[in-house]
């Protein structure tokens, strides 16, 4: 079994879904496990993992303001002295079909998918540098591949994670640190758990091993690449889609 222990993890958007389902599988694989997120419920979310036997910690942390980002780092710096793992999972949609986007619907999304995750990963890049390792994993979709209508702002992003991932991993890797993403297919989320049955039913026929994934599931893939096992797997996207998208 893959194991983090001694490890401390940053986790964003974890208070729900898919970063809920991370933070648990990390949790239950040894790691100090860091929480990050600006929805307040991510405390809630902590003290029940915790409940479970998690060692992990909530930080309220807007990952559009580098100065949040500084002072959350800072804080884990000094208070534990190392950050291993950097799990770039939060971002939002803002779904409209490209004739009536408005500007603030393409700006809000970028500045979350895309800044978000440039301004984490220039916080964090320095200290795994200067240990000699790091792992870090971002969301991408399946969506950065297929597309999907009402989503030009959505998949644009998360096709760039992929060029960014692609990039990165070339001039950390000297430092031992990998880079890697993930993107996900259809995950059972609150999102998805509003959508109306028969909906849900003629997306699961689409994909080959007959059922919606889980944020387990997602946790898992991240577990892998987050792992030191997975030391010669960089600049890769793992596709965790059940089959319905062959890239």
């Amino acid at each position: 079994m893959i194991n983090l222990n001694g490890q401390l993890a940053i986790i964003t958007g974890g208070a729900r879904g898919i970063g809920e389902g991370i933070c648990k599988v990390f949790c239950n694989a040894g790691a100090k496990v860091a929480m990050w997120d600006v929805l307040d419920t991510g405390e809630e979310t902590a003290q029940k993992i915790a409940a479970d036997g998690g060692d992990i910690f909530f930080q309220k942390v807007n990952i559009t303001d580098p100065e949040s980002i500084q002072k959350a780092v800072d804080e884990i710096m000094e208070k534990y002295g190392r950050i291993d793992i950097l799990i770039n999972n939060a971002g939002i949609i803002r779904d409209r079909s490209f004739a009536k986007m408005g500007n603030d619907e393409w700006d809000a999304v970028v500045n979350v998918n895309l800044n978000g995750l440039f301004y984490t990963c220039k916080a964090v890049v320095p200290h795994m540098r200067e240990a000699g390792y790091g792992r870090i994993v971002s969301a991408s979709s399946v969506n950065a591949y297929q597309g999907a209508f009402g989503q030009t702002n959505y998949s644009a992003t998360k096709a760039a994670i992929v060029g960014f991932t692609k990039s990165l991993c070339k001039e950390v890797g000297k430092y031992g640190i990998t880079v890697n993403a993930v993107a996900p297919g259809f995950i059972k989320t609150e999102m998805t758990d509003s959508m109306p049955e028969e909906v849900i039913k003629a997306g699961i026929q689409q994909i080959p091993v007959r059922r919606i994934g889980t944020p387990e599931d997602m946790g898992n893939c991240y577990l892998f690449l987050a792992s030191k096992e997975a030391g010669f797997v960089s600049g890769t996207c793992l596709h965790a889609n059940g089959g319905a998208l062959a890239v």
